[in-house]
């Protein structure tokens, strides 16, 4: 397993459509009504037996690299290596809406994406489970999935026992601050309002990124929030726009309001900071004593995938804990996969071991106390909370 390498920061998701609307725009541009696909229509012929590949769509910068040669990916080497499968692998997934926009009409109209696997965030995860766009897994076939996934990730409503969706990644939405600059320490969402704070703060623009830490600053379970919970949380958000408190909202790009001096607080996400303080240590997350969110991005296999099998392989092959170990010494995030902390503690090296012992990276007991995974948005709810949070933040 290597030493951590610098790299350019990953990001969560760069929502910046109209949620359902979005949703609803493609469906009626195709000049049909949204599909949903039963489950005896969702698979197709499975040619993993007489074909060894498997074709694998993700984000950027999601996955390990070699030091000397960027191109390749040691742990899709090694499965192929042990396999025999593999693997076409593409970062073409920039923005949860736009990915959508590219699969849907084919999974719409019962046609292959040409793509085994996808990574997307959980929200747009339960779309696609919803519409019925992807297959159930053989966790059977998946012993290690079955044995390793997170506990605190296994039951989302979406999707419950995980049979469509297993985590890639996992992370938190809390609070980033540079202490030097700011001179105190935030422990409090609700800090982010303080007078000294006026005009260096900024909010994801997001609807499905930013609202559950907010809400869990007015004291709200984001695992059962009701729709006065979201309207209070608006209420503020356009007071605080209208006194100017609100320097902006923003994608990832706080990162550089941080990392200037533009901005003094910010919502953020757990990894981003994480890389962030190896190039300025004083650069802090929190999270929040009220509560932070804790999230996922997923693996799913589209409808008509012709690898399933072998998909469903490569899926399982990551969540074996050193595998899993050495994803996460690349991406920093919250490790799905809770076995691997001890093989990083036991790694014999210095700055792994390290890594073990980030609760960012491995929540302790504290920490994961304090997370929860809010509860998605209906679809029957998006369109009209997207119109409102669209109308704050300026999308």
């Amino acid at each position: 397993m290597r030493a951590i390498a610098r790299k350019p920061l990953p990001r969560r998701s760069l929502l910046r459509g109209l949620g359902a609307a979005g949703a609803g725009g493609l469906l009626a541009a195709c000049g049909v009504r949204p599909a949903y696909v039963p489950e005896g229509e969702r698979s197709g012929r499975d040619l993993s037996g007489r074909e060894p590949s498997v074709t694998f769509a993700n984000w950027p910068l999601y996955i390990d690299t070699d030091d000397a040669d960027p191109g390749r990916r040691p742990t899709l080497d090694a499965f192929r290596k042990r396999t025999g499968i593999s693997v076409r692998y593409t970062e073409e997934i920039n923005d949860n809406d736009e990915f959508f926009g590219k699969v849907g009409p084919a999974l719409m109209n019962g046609q292959a994406t040409d793509r085994d696997l996808v990574v997307v965030s959980d929200w747009m995860a339960a779309r696609f489970v919803r519409l019925g766009w992807v297959q159930r897994m053989d966790r059977a076939a998946q012993p290690h999935v079955a044995g390793h996934l997170d506990p605190q990730l296994r039951r989302p409503a979406f999707d419950p026992g995980r049979l469509h969706a297993v985590p890639w990644q996992s992370g938190i939405t809390g609070i980033a601050y540079n202490r030097r600059a700011l001179g105190r320490e935030l422990r409090s969402t609700r800090q982010l309002w303080d007078a000294d704070l006026r005009g260096k703060v900024t909010l994801l623009s997001g609807l499905d990124e930013a609202v559950a830490l907010l809400m869990q600053a007015n004291g709200a379970d984001v695992t059962r929030w009701t729709q006065d919970d979201f309207h209070t949380v608006c209420d503020q958000v356009e007071k605080l726009v209208r006194e100017k408190h609100i320097r902006r909202f923003t994608g990832n790009d706080y990162i550089k309001d941080l990392s200037s001096g533009d901005v003094l607080a910010c919502q953020a996400y757990s990894g981003d900071v994480i890389q962030l303080q190896a190039d300025d240590p004083d650069i802090e997350f929190v999270v929040p004593e009220e509560g932070g969110e804790l999230w996922a991005e997923s693996l799913m296999i589209p409808n008509l995938a012709r690898h399933k099998a072998n998909a469903e392989r490569l899926v399982d092959y990551y969540y074996e804990p050193e595998v899993a170990a050495e994803l996460a010494a690349w991406v920093n995030y919250v490790c799905p996969v809770p076995a691997a902390q001890a093989v990083l503690a036991d790694s014999g090296d210095a700055e792994l071991a390290a890594l073990a012992e980030d609760p960012l990276i491995f929540p302790d007991r504290e920490m994961r106390g304090r997370l929860a995974i809010a509860r998605d948005i209906t679809s029957a709810e998006r369109r009209t909370m997207a119109r409102r949070w669209n109308a704050l933040v300026g999308l």
